[in-house]
């Protein structure tokens, strides 16, 4: 049998569900859909291998409509047109029971691939059910996002994991044949990274190359078989994460070298490079700012430039832009100052604009006070006059507060100059 453990015993309906109550428990945000058949296009994102083709499939059948799967690693603009063509043609026939199309991995779809559902899903010739291991705030369009729900699915925990694969014993074809006994499982739940169809396979594998009748499955046992046949990084599995948290921190602690290293781990795994340019251009706001403004020029640049010309060369312009931000100088004020802010905004609630800032386009709101008293800075000397723009309950807030770096104390000073002691710059 050639078929892996994970696709025979993958289940069929929401009672053989693990976990997800928060979607199809009682209470869940997909149950209602479900019950009364009407089910709008979504979006389902979580880790790998927390059963999002096996929840398409199922509200499919749950659904009783027709069902078609394209995989975004393999299939073109070409290939979306000509399932939208075929839901077409069968939207006549189901009503309101239009087929449903699922994309897996949607997050590789280009925006052209992602333009051409856009029709389809808005006259609601298909429902499209799209996964994503990544953000979709990031990796899907806008217009395309607002057309659909996204429902978050949850990380298995090890009471799941350990209770898919006693499961596993118990009910498949060919491991309920063997004596299984799972005295340990610390291994496989760790080797796995939380995937259950990786936790499945791994299973398979070692209970297959025992010859024996009875297996004793421990950690020592599972190592040894697995863990020299499993990749050294990971790119949809935990190391993922692992990796590019050592990248962003070695980067932040100014180690080039290190940065560069785990760069290399990354590019030698096949790591996509948009999702690695993507975090040098948050860490040059988050962790340099205004100690070296051009660290976001240079990996806003770089994020372009890596789409354009892909592997193998995008590898140097990577090690360029980690390299500048390893070495450059160090602030996180801008990101503590927006934290700041929003902290102080849902504290306060929605505070009156003053009204010597407010925007007066016409008579009734020049004569109720709109803009009086603002003073244009540029009439000023220095362009600049001392003026009060923050809500009056909270006037004199300080939010920003410099980093201790050259440019920023220079912002310091300047701030101080024309401040003098309103604020503790």
């Amino acid at each position: 049998m050639n078929t892996p453990l994970a696709e025979r015993i993958r289940p069929e309906t929401l009672e053989e569900y693990l976990s997800q109550n928060h979607l199809i428990g009682p209470n869940g945000a997909l149950t209602t859909q479900l019950k009364n058949g009407l089910l709008s296009s979504m979006i389902l994102w979580g880790p790998p291998g927390t059963g999002k083709t096996t929840l398409a499939n199922i509200v499919a059948n749950r659904t009783d409509r027709p069902f078609y799967t394209l995989s975004a690693v393999d299939s073109g603009v070409a290939a979306v047109r000509e399932v939208i063509e075929k839901a077409k043609k069968k939207d006549t026939l189901f009503a309101t029971k239009n087929p449903i199309l699922f994309i897996d991995e949607i997050h590789r779809f280009s925006k052209s691939q992602q333009d051409s559902l856009l029709g389809a899903v808005e006259k609601g010739w298909i429902t499209l059910i799209g996964a994503t291991t990544e953000n979709p705030s990031f990796e899907v369009i806008p217009a395309l996002l607002s057309r659909c729900q996204v429902y978050v699915l949850k990380a298995f925990t090890k009471s799941d994991l350990e209770a898919l694969l006693e499961r596993a014993i118990a009910k498949d074809t060919l491991l309920s044949k063997k004596e299984i006994t799972l005295k340990e499982t610390e291994a496989l739940l760790r080797l796995s990274g939380g995937d259950a169809r990786k936790l499945l396979n791994m299973l398979e594998l070692v209970v297959l190359s025992e010859n024996t009748e009875k297996v004793e499955i421990t950690n020592a046992m599972v190592t040894q078989k697995v863990q020299k046949n499993t990749v050294l990084y990971d790119k949809t599995g935990e190391q993922h994460y692992d990796i590019i948290s050592a990248f962003i921190k070695s980067i932040r602690g100014s180690d080039p070298n290190a940065a560069v290293y785990w760069l290399a781990r990354m590019i030698e795994g096949g790591e996509d490079v948009k999702f690695i340019a993507r975090r040098l251009v948050i860490l040059a706001s988050e962790d340099i700012g205004n100690a070296n403004p051009t660290a976001l020029v240079l990996a806003n640049t770089t994020f372009q430039s890596v789409n354009t010309i892909g592997y193998p060369e995008a590898r140097i312009i990577l090690s360029q832009c980690t390299i500048y931000l390893a070495t450059s100088a160090k602030s996180n004020a801008s990101y503590a100052a927006i934290n700041e802010a929003q902290r102080l905004v849902k504290q306060t609630g929605d505070l009156s604009v003053p009204l010597s800032i407010r925007n007066a386009p016409t008579k009734l709101m020049k004569e109720l006070g709109y803009g009086k008293n603002y003073e244009y800075a540029h009439n000023y000397e220095g362009n600049f006059v001392p003026h009060e723009f923050l809500p009056e309950t909270i006037e004199g807030t300080q939010l920003y507060r410099p980093g201790n770096n050259p440019r920023e104390n220079q912002l310091r000073n300047h701030l101080k100059n024309l401040w003098k002691t309103k604020y503790n710059f």
